[in-house]
């Protein structure tokens, strides 16, 4: 996988890094690759006796908006394999990346439902027809394998192609691990906290810039401030006006 550097040094200040470096190298790479080559992560991953579904019922954690059970389940496992959860903390399923693809496609990814929905089946059935079992029911390893086959082209029926789908989960799995809360994902601020973010601050005092990537994460959305929470009335009071004016 690749990782971005300049004169053979990372860009991004060490201070600034995740813990694990694994896991900054597969948010920045879009290979399928990167995951098997993750290490002791993907191994302790790899190792479970079961699927991902084998501790995670999805129905019951939240009610959907968008997508069907069966497409939950099969879109939870291939966000745990983009992002997994390891020894070194959290995941998109902790984060529940999920919850945020689901309400996204009820409203700002809505033209993207049907993507999803040709695809999760086409990658179920896929999984069914080459690996014997549903796609959230396979072991890891065999889940990180028809993700990459997806990647590659290698699974008919994907839209609008298995490439283009591929990165479109994954664009949407990092959004929904560290997005702001409000909207879904990134839940308890495990994402946040992933990449050692200290939260939205109005203003910062001279300690608070001394401290800088040290500076204690305060685990607030930019909701939780009147600021934001006016702001966003307001528009809403606006936008109802034109809409009674037209």
């Amino acid at each position: 996988m690749s990782s971005e550097k300049k004169n053979g040094k990372s860009s991004i200040p060490s201070e600034y890094e995740p813990v694990d470096s694994s896991r900054r190298n597969l948010l920045k790479g879009a290979s399928m690759v990167g995951v098997a080559a993750l290490g002791s992560s993907a191994e302790n991953i790899i190792a479970q006796d079961g699927g991902a579904s084998s501790r995670r019922d999805f129905a019951a954690r939240e009610a959907l908006e968008v997508l069907t059970s069966g497409e939950a389940e099969t879109l939870d496992a291939i966000c745990n394999c983009l992002i997994p959860s390891d020894e070194y903390g959290p995941g998109a399923f902790e984060a529940r990346a999920v919850h945020y693809i689901d309400k996204s496609l009820a409203s700002h990814n809505k033209s993207m439902r049907e993507k999803y929905m040709v695809s999760l089946e086409s990658i179920d059935r896929y999984a069914k027809k080459t690996k014997g079992k549903a796609y959230h029911l396979l072991m890891n390893d065999l889940q990180v394998s028809v993700l990459s086959d997806v990647e590659n082209n290698k699974v008919p029926g994907c839209s609008p192609s298995g490439k283009d789908f591929f990165n479109m989960v994954r664009n949407h799995t990092i959004d929904g691990t560290f997005c702001d809360p409000y909207y879904g994902g990134n839940q308890n601020f495990v994402g946040w906290d992933m990449i050692n973010y200290p939260g939205i601050r109005l203003g910062a005092s001279e300690a608070d810039v001394a401290a800088g990537a040290k500076l204690e994460p305060n685990h607030q959305s930019a909701y939780d401030h009147d600021t934001y929470t006016k702001m966003t009335s307001n528009q809403l009071l606006g936008q109802l006006g034109r809409d009674d004016d037209a």
